[in-house]
């Protein structure tokens, strides 16, 4: 059997006649038709009905069809998988994280890449887990979760989530606010699916606090954009913008930083059994020592 006579019966299928299914695989009608009778005769049924001069998917053409594109689909992996390990490369890398991680980190480390290196796609993985990224298609995810076997991880950076004030507010000459205080003013926050509100959510709930006065914003760039107004503080981990003024928030301890600052911290995160794990496992390290130089963050 060969694979060019089951790419043949797809054809067929989706094109809905042998002539138009002839065109996409450039052949002519009668070989494609002789051809197509052939791969009947090896495989002892008929995958066609025959009729006023047209071929319709038989019941068992209809059901073998799913097994036809499932091998097809193995061997185009198979093939993928080969040309990667003759090459010893990739060309292209998916990376899916969270919009402001894009904005602050993926972006900005893509901009250090040579020409001569892989073209990186990004896209937006707010809300979701370091394995739904995969999962959906993500050659590289970037996330605050530790996904288990068969995906692999490293540390990638902490983030601070800042309080951003107005230069004229009372906190601007401060470096710092603490958490009980913070939530007896106003404050701008975005949706319960971005990395910085889950980590001001879990903040005040491990405090025991909740927020006196509460405004979600879109994004990072809108909440700013409210504080500028006057509107209240944008706890966000976007860099400043608008001429606030960012301030370090610090979490409940026994002592004046004891109980550290509120963060965000990421581990970037691939598919540990995949064909381009090596190479993913490279970019993730590079990553990795990027955010390191670029936040000052000790890897883990």
């Amino acid at each position: 059997m060969e694979l060019r006579h089951l790419r043949y019966l797809v054809a067929v299928a989706d094109a809905g006649s042998v002539s138009a299914a002839a065109e996409r695989v450039h052949v002519t009608q009668p070989n494609l038709s002789r051809q197509l009778r052939q791969l009947e005769d090896e495989l002892g049924v008929p995958l066609f009905d025959r009729g006023a001069g047209r071929l319709v998917l038989s019941r068992t053409g209809r059901e073998l069809l799913p097994a036809v594109r499932r091998l097809l689909g193995d061997m185009d992996a198979l093939a993928d998988a080969a040309a990667f390990h003759a090459r010893g490369r990739v060309e292209r890398v998916r990376v899916a994280a969270p919009t402001v991680t894009m904005v602050d980190v993926v972006s900005p480390f893509v901009a250090t890449m040579a020409p001569d290196e892989p073209v990186v796609d990004v896209v937006a993985g707010d809300g979701m887990t370091s394995a739904a990224m995969l999962e959906n298609g993500a050659d590289l995810a970037i996330g605050t979760d530790r996904p288990g076997r068969p995906y692999r991880w490293l540390p990638l950076a902490v983030l601070p989530v800042w309080a951003h004030v107005r230069p004229d507010d009372p906190w601007a000459g401060r470096d710092r606010v603490e958490l009980g205080e913070l939530v007896e003013r106003d404050l701008i926050a975005l949706p319960s699916t971005f990395t910085a509100r889950e980590a001001l959510d879990a903040a005040l709930v491990t405090a025991g606090l909740s927020a006196a006065r509460l405004t979600e914003a879109a994004n990072g760039t809108v909440a700013q954009a409210l504080a500028a107004s006057g509107r209240g503080i944008a706890v966000v981990s976007d860099d400043p913008r608008y001429g606030l003024v960012p301030l370090a928030v610090g979490l409940p301890g026994p002592g004046p930083a004891e109980g550290g600052l509120l963060s965000v911290r990421l581990v970037a995160a691939w598919d540990g059994e995949g064909v381009a794990a090596q190479a993913m496992h490279a970019i993730a390290v590079r990553l990795s020592d990027w955010a390191t130089a670029a936040y000052g963050v000790p890897r883990q």
